[in-house]
């Protein structure tokens, strides 16, 4: 639980954070800070896997989408579903944290993954003509290229610098330090999922059928049926406020999870003494 609240609270306020950056458009295609993917990255791989995925992809919809008085019904569900997905197949390809190696193509693997998942989607729904595109008139393969440029920007800029990089400095550094404060042992040999686990006939089929499931709520939210999206009539009119409120909500519940953390630490030191 401690787990999936402090993956929840801090990929949350990361969020918010990347809300307040501005981002770049040259035409069709935007160059921005997609996210702090290192912090998720950080946490499954230190961690298990599962709860600190589905915790960052939970923080992200009541931060990002329902404290801002709006929710994208099905569409949430697509974003949902292939960033726990990626995350935790990133956090399942690490059996030693120390290993650098092993920690980079983990971390990158998670970021190709997510953003793959995106972009088929996105294809996919222009392709099927659930969705608009207008980059070139006429000219429907377009979306391969706008799409496929969109993938590269995100995985060599957000991928690079704000993924790869931050998580080969705060693995090997964290690890065995932070395990013990959530009264964890640290992930070892023995203990860690094994990389052969993730050619694993069920993975695979798992991770492939979550993959269509992903398609088939963004392309139901494009339809007459996503009856579960809503925007709270203030929203538009307040998002700067919205936004604001959100980060500071997010910085509050990260702080009460570290100051319980750091208690319980304390607590369990004097204890030991």
């Amino acid at each position: 639980m401690m787990v999936f609240i402090l993956s929840m609270s801090l990929y949350g306020l990361s969020n918010m954070i990347t809300e307040l950056v501005p981002s770049i458009y040259l035409g069709p295609v935007e160059f921005s800070i997609e996210y702090f993917a290192f912090i998720p990255l950080t946490i499954c791989i230190l961690f298990h896997p599962f709860y600190a995925a589905v915790g960052a992809s939970l923080g992200e919809v009541i931060f990002g989408e329902l404290m801002l008085g709006q929710f994208g019904g099905f569409g949430e569900l697509e974003k949902f579903i292939s960033f726990s997905l990626a995350m935790y197949i990133a956090g399942v390809m690490v059996t030693n944290p120390k290993n650098k190696l092993q920690v980079g193509i983990a971390a990158m693997s998670g970021v190709v993954i997510h953003q793959l998942i995106s972009m088929m989607v996105d294809i996919g729904k222009v392709w099927i003509g659930v969705d608009d595109f207008e980059a070139i008139p006429g000219l429907p393969e377009s979306v391969v290229i706008v799409e496929g440029f969109s993938f590269l920007n995100d995985v060599l800029f957000s991928g690079i610098l704000f993924a790869l990089l931050p998580t080969l400095y705060l693995v090997p550094r964290l690890y065995g330090k932070i395990e013990p404060l959530l009264g964890m042992k640290p992930r070892t040999q023995q203990n860690a999922h094994s990389i052969r686990g993730i050619l694993h006939p069920k993975l695979v089929i798992a991770s492939v059928i979550l993959a269509f499931s992903a398609f088939g709520f963004e392309f139901i939210s494009e339809t007459d049926l996503n009856i579960f999206e809503w925007e709270a009539p203030f929203a538009e009119d307040s998002e700067s406020m919205l936004t604001w409120i959100s980060l500071g909500i997010a910085g509050i519940v990260s702080a009460i999870v570290i100051y319980t953390i750091v208690s319980r630490s304390k607590k369990e030191r004097k204890k030991t003494a």
